[in-house]
């Protein structure tokens, strides 16, 4: 008569349960208390206590020692090893899909950059760019061997992994491993039955030609997508092969979205009396416009329409101008007095009297930032001494 009778009614069975009625018991009671199956509150605590009961009821050197002392007795024999998510997929093959652990049902993307100029993304442009790629073999259609002598794992199930459960003293581990069965390939072939173009790796490489639409007005970080065109591999979907736009800066050009924006310097003359101002677009394209007096210094103008193209638009945006001055030379002014004459009046200040009269000149970076520069070092190692420079002591 056994001591403790709880995992044995947890389960629904008799005391003298055999193996088999355990199992029956186990996959009837967790399958209708799992999580993904039961949405009920108390649904998770009943499938731990399942899970646990069959736990130490299936290994017949806990199920003796629970059968004599209880669950007391199971103190410091590994009776926690295991958490209910382990013992399940190890039952199941890796869940409610069966077959051990799954293969993804698809393959990674490949993602590549293509560097295109600011002309580039205004005109658009088509370019081939060559790829190298794993595709299933030509000669054996993906299968490894001559058709039928190529066999799924019995072990792993053609998932080329699988489960190892092993104790290490009173703690059970359970990892995932390469089959060794098949050595990761997921199915059995006598080596005189496997292709002789891929040798049994069902799978070759391939360069591949691809035909890449920069398209008017795609941005920096814009994706071009090839669907399925990504390595392929027996069983699972291919992935995508998916083109970045890179942007490269542009020397006269910088771009705001949809907007252009141009530095512009123009004379003295131009920016008081007005006058034609022209430049080459990023289109290639020559634009004149007329400068309307007075444009001051860091004034902007826009010329609507003779921006980016607007992607999958027929419109553009704006072309935007920040305006500079560059003033003339002293020696390029024939007549100042003259030219006082045509200009406003200067503002009259109001200067004390006894203000200082001091001589201005050009700034000499060399010369006037060196005595500033000893001086500052000068202050800074004296009295206590700088950084580093321990004083004295008496």
């Amino acid at each position: 008569m056994v001591k403790d009778s709880k995992f044995y009614s947890t389960l629904g069975v008799s005391e003298n349960a055999s193996d088999s009625e355990l199992k029956k018991a186990y996959r009837k009671a967790a399958l209708k208390y799992h999580p993904d199956k039961n949405a009920s509150p108390e649904a998770a605590e009943k499938f731990k206590e399942i899970s646990h009961a069959y736990e130490i009821l299936s290994d017949p050197e806990k199920r003796e020692i629970y059968d004599q002392y209880g669950e007391e007795g199971l103190s410091g024999q590994g009776g926690a090893g295991m958490n209910a998510e382990d013992i399940f997929a190890q039952f199941f093959g890796g869940g409610f899909g069966g077959g051990g652990p799954q293969r993804p049902s698809r393959g990674k993307d490949i993602k590549h950059q293509i560097s295109c100029s600011l002309e580039d993304l205004y005109k658009g442009k088509s370019t081939k760019l060559a790829l190298n790629k794993t595709v299933l073999c030509h000669e054996c259609s993906g299968r490894g061997g001559l058709e039928g002598k190529v066999k799924e794992c019995q072990d792993c199930h053609g998932s080329g992994m699988k489960f190892v459960t092993r104790q290490m003293g009173p703690m059970i581990q359970r990892f995932q491993t390469v089959c060794d069965k098949c050595q990761g390939s997921g199915d059995i072939c006598d080596p005189k039955d496997r292709c002789k173009t891929c040798r049994g790796k069902k799978t070759q490489q391939e360069r591949k030609i691809l035909q890449v639409h920069i398209e008017p007005g795609m941005k920096d970080g814009q994706r071009i997508v090839f669907n399925g065109e990504g390595d392929q591999e027996p069983g699972i979907s291919p992935g995508d092969v998916i083109f970045i736009i890179d942007e490269k800066p542009n020397s006269e050009f910088q771009r705001s979205g949809n907007n252009l924006i141009k530095s512009i310097e123009i004379d003295l003359s131009t920016a008081l009396c007005g006058g034609e101002i022209g430049f080459k677009h990023v289109s290639g394209e020559w634009i004149k416009t007329q400068a309307i007096p007075v444009i001051k210094y860091d004034d902007v103008k826009v010329i609507e329409g003779q921006g980016m193209p607007i992607y999958k638009q027929s419109s553009k945006g704006n072309l935007i101008l920040k305006f500079t001055i560059k003033f003339p030379e002293l020696n390029q002014i024939k007549d100042v007095e003259k030219l006082k004459e045509l200009l406003p009046p200067q503002p009259e200040l109001n200067i004390p009297i006894d203000a200082l009269d001091e001589h201005m000149e050009d700034f000499n970076p060399i010369k006037h930032n060196e005595r500033r520069s000893y001086d500052d070092d000068e202050e800074g190692h004296g009295g206590q001494g700088g950084p580093g420079v321990q004083c004295a002591s008496q």
